[in-house]
């Protein structure tokens, strides 16, 4: 496994916009995530339940506040 690389928050946008990687906000509780979601991010939950469905080669952004 690979150490988490961070990147800027404009190259995220990039990203993510362009449809060139998953968004993923970070926390379990559906409280936290209501509270603390970017535009275009899906829940941790979400995620799991979509692993299988997913590119190998499909790149994942992590984040939590």
């Amino acid at each position: 496994m690979s150490e988490a690389i961070r990147i800027s928050q404009e190259e995220t946008r990039q990203k993510v916009l362009g449809g060139r990687a998953l968004l993923v906000c970070a926390y379990i509780d559906d409280a936290k995530f209501a509270r603390y979601h970017l535009e275009g991010a899906i829940p941790l939950s979400a995620l799991q339940t979509r692993i299988g469905e997913l590119s190998k080669d499909q790149e994942i952004i992590f984040y939590c506040n």
